[in-house]
């Protein structure tokens, strides 16, 4: 059975990190986005895969190689120009000569989805979409239903207006007649996969999966901490520690947080709920640190504070440095986001000096410096220095 996987996207909302690794690389409980992804293509029979992939795709290929340590063949094509999920999955065509599962490299699921469509496409041979329930259904495009086909799919619509709490799940089975759908698709701009699926729709020909389980959105910054709680929560504190990892005896690690090889926490240190720190992390003496994604190589200096934060690569918070978390305002891209939980996005190489407040919502771009006793706030460009006054 073959997966093509949708992995060329950039994924700009997720500035700084995005800039040094495309966003299914991102990493949550420890492991990038993408690797979940295919540890359930596995599980569900998967055995060959295309990696359509993009932006700074050397970091997909270089982790995955071909494959073998997942149990997967994988191979890779190019999205040289980001033209939509529909021209995404043509530039795989060559290499699909029959029926296959398409996904999106950036939502989180489980075998049980990818098992589902794939049988029920076997029994009818058409085309069929994974669907799932989500709070918040006007974010995705939202499935309206003819039975137990689909009727529908609007994109984003005005929340009022939603046809339904069942949003398009990202988990498709095609024949290849797919490709020439999309070759029909209208547009001047980008080639969306849900446009190809519309003389389907039409036809009464697409087929839903109505699925509840495990599915996982990665989209604003935000999103990272509780996709990461979640699989935290998932998969419980067993083999949570690296056995290279160090741990002092008067520091605090909870159960519910994950630490990769070579971390080292130090005396009075209190590692709590929700946290995840890659390889080679430094958790100072006594800093706390709770609901937070710390990317390899950070340090975390002596008595900070890091509250629902993601800390970027070889970045460093300094001494007694507060990022205190908590809910607020967020602008990305024009849109407000109102009352999120967010403490702040810092970048890979990041110098943040003793003494420093960061306020809650705060991004800090890759390369940034910011000299002790300050306060930070907003929106900071890579490579910024910011000092006092």
């Amino acid at each position: 059975m073959k997966a093509v996987v949708l992995a060329a996207g950039k994924g700009e909302r997720l500035w700084p990190l995005t800039e040094n690794r495309p966003k299914p690389m991102i990493p949550v409980a420890n492991r990038p986005i993408l690797e979940h992804i295919v540890d359930a293509l596995e599980t569900a029979g998967i055995d060959e895969a295309v990696f359509v992939v993009g932006s700074n795709r050397e970091r997909i290929q270089s982790y995955f190689e071909d494959g073998r340590d997942w149990g997967v063949d994988i191979s890779y094509v190019v999205q040289d120009q980001q033209l939509g999920t529909g021209h995404a999955l043509l530039q795989a065509e060559s290499y699909v000569g029959e029926s296959f599962v398409a996904l999106n490299g950036d939502r989180i699921v489980s075998a049980e989805i990818v098992e589902r469509v794939w049988a029920r496409h076997r029994e009818t041979d058409d085309p069929v979409v994974g669907v799932t329930k989500t709070a918040n259904p006007s974010r995705y495009g939202v499935v309206e239903f003819d039975g137990r086909d689909v009727a529908g799919i609007e994109e984003q619509p005005i929340p009022e207006l939603a046809k339904s709490d069942f949003i398009n799940a990202g988990v498709y089975a095609f024949t290849p007649d797919i490709f020439g759908a999309i070759r029909q698709i209208d547009s001047h701009g980008e080639q969306a996969l849900t446009d190809a699926l519309k003389p389907f729709i039409e036809d009464r020909r697409l087929r839903a999966v109505r699925y509840r389980g495990l599915w996982l959105d990665v989209s604003e910054p935000w999103d990272l901490l509780t996709v990461n709680d979640a699989l935290i929560s998932a998969r419980g504190p067993p083999e949570s520690t690296a056995e290279s990892a160090t741990i002092d005896d008067t520091a605090v690690v909870a159960d519910a947080a994950v630490l990769g090889d070579g971390t080292t926490v130090h005396p009075q240190a209190a590692v709590l709920q929700s946290t995840t720190a890659g390889d080679n992390v430094s958790v100072g003496p006594g800093a706390i640190i709770e609901n937070a994604i710390l990317l390899p190589d950070a340090t975390v200096q002596a008595g900070a504070v890091v509250r629902d934060c993601i800390v970027g690569a070889n970045t460093t918070i300094g001494p007694n440095t507060t990022i205190e978390g908590g809910t607020t305002d967020v602008v990305l891209d024009d849109t407000v986001y109102q009352d999120v939980s967010f403490g702040a996005l810092v970048g890979d190489n990041v110098a943040i000096g003793g003494n420093v407040t960061v306020a809650p919502g705060a991004i800090v771009g890759n390369n940034a410096t910011v000299e002790g006793a300050t306060r930070v706030s907003g929106r900071i460009a890579d490579s910024s220095h910011v000092q006092r006054g």
